[in-house]
């Protein structure tokens, strides 16, 4: 399997590998432009604006632009993240032509109608609605927004329901005029593709774009602090953020790990004390988030209001004992699991032209699979310890709690805890 990379002239890069076997294709335009990316005012913009990619164009109505790609058996979709806003589709090799086509025209002809706007703002208030009132999601909310207080990053990428009930087709055009260039814009796809195909298409369809200077998005500062939030439900919602790398960092790989060590699965330390042992919840886990300039270790659970305490304070003493005494064994299945983890999702043409993208974002290239599985096989037992009493002890930490959680540890009372 080959990665391809052409730039055009303007900034618009395209980026692609060809799986050989396969009769499908996953191909998508990534922009560089999410939540982050808005001023305070625009909180929420970057998402509404892909609801509304798919709404109707100069020379597609929404119906249309549905059938163009499910009349062929595709699929089209779409999603905001905080650093980037995607539009992607998987069809057969034959209709990838017709793929770009509709992917271009959403992204680059919106009409924004103002009765569509209408529409689709009572539909995402109702995301958001759906949102507030789903625990496992809000608190994560909560813990960006300790995390990064007044910033950017720390504010949620659906928007509040004031900001979200005021956007015009002013405001939405003009987040496109100042963040939708090409140099913001990455075309990859990956399966059944011919990449000189691509590149000829995307001079066409993006090549007489002008580029555009955006700004500086807001850096990050991890900063931390408590939200809590007493609320008559079945469970209490337990979410601990610490930072940690960005993706750019040395440490990235040692962070996964540990992460793996710590709650990736039914081996993990947190699963196998939490859980097994002390029946305190049902789910239990740890995962490494990491972006441009900042990264969050976060550890979540629902359990019980009055086992809380007991959970949180297991949670802090197994961040603590790792540090201490993980063994080269629980590292190797940590290795193992990202490693098969990452061969076995780069088996889907969609899972690689995500991965495609994500590293044009990155490091402006596509590391070969065997690049990063020698960065992982090079991770120590030391250098995950290292990183374990960063974690356990000094790294600056953000909690959300929601539910009955009266009892549970305030912030501060767990840094003591950490601390002795």
């Amino acid at each position: 399997m080959t990665v391809k990379l052409h730039t055009l002239s303007n900034g618009f890069r395209v980026v692609s590998e060809l799986m050989p076997g396969l009769q499908s294709a996953s191909i998508g335009i990534w922009v560089l432009a999410g939540g982050r990316h808005e001023r305070p005012e625009q909180n929420g913009i970057a998402h509404f604006l892909e609801h509304m990619a798919f709404k109707g164009t100069k020379t597609r109505n929404a119906l249309q632009i549905a059938e163009a790609i499910e009349d062929v058996g595709g699929y089209l979709n779409a999603y905001t993240s905080r650093e980037a806003t995607a539009y992607y589709a998987r069809v057969l090799q034959d209709d990838v032509p017709l793929a770009l086509d509709v992917l271009s025209d959403i992204v680059l002809n919106p009409i924004f109608d103002p009765h569509e706007i209408e529409v689709e703002r009572g539909v995402i208030l109702q995301e958001i609605g759906q949102s507030l009132d789903t625990p496992d999601d809000v608190i994560f909310d909560w813990l960006q927004e300790q995390a990064y207080p007044d910033q950017a990053l720390g504010r949620t990428i659906l928007g509040p329901s004031e900001r979200v009930s005021s956007f015009s087709r002013d405001d939405l055009a003009q987040f496109v005029g100042e963040r939708y260039g090409p140099g913001q814009m990455i075309l990859a796809a990956a399966g059944a593709v011919d990449h000189d195909a691509l590149v000829n298409a995307a001079e066409e369809l993006f090549g007489h774009l002008p580029a555009i200077t955006s700004s500086a998005y807001e850096p990050a500062k991890y900063l931390g602090g408590e939200h809590r939030q007493v609320k008559d439900l079945e469970q209490a919602h337990f979410a601990m953020g610490l930072e940690s790398p960005d993706y750019r960092s040395d440490n990235i790989h040692a962070a996964q790990i540990y992460a793996a060590v710590m709650g990736g699965g039914m081996s993990s330390r947190l699963f196998q004390e939490v859980r097994e042992k002390r029946g305190l919840c049902y789910t239990i886990f740890a995962q490494a988030g990491a972006y441009a300039d900042s990264g969050m270790m976060t550890f979540y659970a629902g359990t019980s209001g009055d086992q809380l305490a007991e959970l949180a304070n297991v949670t802090l003493d197994e961040m603590k004992r790792a540090a201490d005494d993980m063994g080269e064994e629980e590292v190797a299945r940590a290795r193992a699991q990202m490693k098969a983890g990452m061969l076995m999702g780069l088996e889907s043409p969609s899972n690689r032209a995500e991965r495609l993208a994500r590293m044009i974002q990155i490091w402006g290239r596509v590391p070969g699979v065997q690049e990063v599985v020698q960065k992982i096989d090079a991770v120590s037992l030391g250098d995950v310890t290292d990183f374990a009493e960063k974690m356990a002890v000094s790294a600056p930490a953000a909690l959300a709690l929601y539910g009955p959680v009266e009892q549970a540890p305030t912030l501060e009372a767990m840094q003591e805890r950490r601390n002795s």
